[in-house]
């Protein structure tokens, strides 16, 4: 079938303004990480002809998608095929506990290394597990394998032992606290120096960890840590986008990001704006150690601004920007194909399709860095209490920053995907599933050009921090 004229438009303008926005000369992709930052300062160049022809060819397939793809029944057996793997109860029990004491004994391990061990970055036990280990390694599996959190969270472990539940928490709150605690968490990573002095760090976590466990015991651990705790939010949203999923009943594997479309866990417009963070925390994080970045920073400093203004400007401004600019498109979606749907109901969604790009955006982001500080995190986890007086960090081929710009694309393709398959689900029209997808995959092409150009940016350290 072909395509009405206006939609072949619509993809050969949204083409066109790809091209343009990606012919930035392309200098260097970014490993782009706050913590550990010194430690791996790789600068990856990236061929200008595959930025463009990978940049090009994934929009337009995007335009294309929208355009041609209209078999339901095709799109629902492609989100909704499954494996299944029998686990005994007595395996998934043991794992549960194993994990539980793992936590634990990791927590008490950062606290007390943070303390005691060398205050030095790259030899410290509690900064290297922090942010090349959790940070980037776990987040990372908990993304493409499967979510394990809940069973490894060492306060919820501690929580569990004791009577909870004093007090209701008001509905009405929905997960804001997780918004708020994840951007605070992400501003402490920044500014405090968290990734620079492990003592510091080690005082963040006893304080987030007397925050949390209290927290936990007041309101009920479930709802805690379902709605309240950042570190757990921020986990079980990216664990959405994983193949695999572990129960009581074994393991369920799925295709990627395809729990997006069927697994209804997006409810209102707190979920949106945590799906939003996700994706802004690593634009700004990226943002801030590239050379325009610091440039930019030093400007407004230089001009008399303070700095923490200045970056908390930059940091809540550009969170509310994203934030505004996705529900923007849902208004305008509603107005113009006049569907009975509200927009905040559109915005919840095509959320989802937020957490592809967030994880496309994060593997990117922290793929380099984490494999260039594999050795030192192999040899802090192998012996915590002997720290290495010469620290191995691996130099990364020039083919690596390839792989950036290809993660963050096909975290693209995968939200744009979900975002068709969310449009089908809702509407019985053909035509006004294909028009409903227009703004928001316009959103989500803007958020990826500006990923592939942040990407492309050499690294510098954040100034004034």
């Amino acid at each position: 079938m072909t395509p009405p004229s206006h939609l072949r438009r619509v993809g050969f303008g949204v083409l066109l303004t790809s091209l343009f926005a990606l012919l930035s000369d392309p200098v260097a992709a970014s490993n782009a990480a706050v913590g550990l930052a010194g430690a791996s300062q790789d600068n990856l160049a990236v061929p200008r002809w595959l930025y463009l022809a990978t940049g090009g060819a994934t929009v337009g397939a995007s335009a294309l998608l929208a355009s041609f793809v209209t078999d339901r029944r095709f799109i629902d057996q492609v989100h909704r095929w499954r494996r299944s793997v029998a686990v005994t109860g007595a395996f998934t029990r043991g794992l549960g506990i194993a994990g539980r004491l793992l936590g634990v004994v990791l927590l008490v391990l950062l606290v007390y290394l943070g303390y005691t061990g060398p205050q030095i970055p790259t030899v410290s036990f509690a900064i290297i597990v922090t942010f090349a280990g959790l940070r980037a390694g776990y987040t990372m599996f908990t993304y493409l394998v499967t979510d394990t959190w809940r069973a490894l969270n060492p306060w919820r472990t501690v929580a569990s032992l004791f009577p909870n539940g004093f007090v209701e928490y008001p509905d009405r709150f929905g997960r804001w606290p997780a918004v708020a605690g994840i951007l605070v968490l992400v501003w402490v990573e920044t500014a405090v120096g968290v990734t620079r002095q492990p003592s510091i760090l080690a005082t963040a976590i006893v304080v987030y960890s007397l925050v949390t466990v209290v927290g936990a015991i007041a309101v009920g651990v479930d709802v805690w840590f379902d709605r309240i705790d950042p570190v757990s939010v921020f986990l079980h949203f990216y664990g959405r986008v994983a193949p695999i999923r572990v129960s009581d009943d074994g393991l369920s594997v799925r295709l990627p990001g395809m729990r997006l479309v069927t697994d209804d866990q997006i409810a209102d417009v707190a979920d949106v704006a945590i799906a939003v963070v996700l994706v802004w925390e690593l634009t700004f994080s990226g943002f801030v150690t590239t050379q325009p970045g610091a440039t930019s920073i030093r400007t407004l400093v230089e001009a008399g601004l303070p700095p923490l203004l200045v970056y908390a400007v930059v940091y809540l401004g550009g969170f509310a920007a994203f934030l505004g600019l996705y529900l923007l498109a849902a208004r305008v979606t509603a107005r113009r194909i006049a569907t009975f749907e509200s927009p905040r109901a559109l915005a919840v969604t095509f959320a989802p399709s937020l957490l592809a790009i967030a994880a496309g955006y994060h593997l990117a982001h922290y793929f380099g860095f984490f494999v260039s500080l594999s050795p030192m995190l192999v040899g802090a986890l192998s012996s915590p209490l002997s720290p290495p007086a010469n620290p191995i960090v691996l130099t990364l081929p020039s083919w690596f920053g390839g792989l950036n710009v290809a993660f963050v694309l096909v975290g693209h393709l995968l939200a744009v995907w979900v975002a068709h398959s969310q449009a089908y689900a809702t509407f019985p029209s053909r035509m006004q599933a294909v028009r409903s997808q227009f703004a928001f995959v316009a959103v989500m092409i803007l958020y990826t050009i500006l990923s592939l150009w942040l990407v492309s940016l050499p690294t510098a350290a954040p100034p004034f921090l």
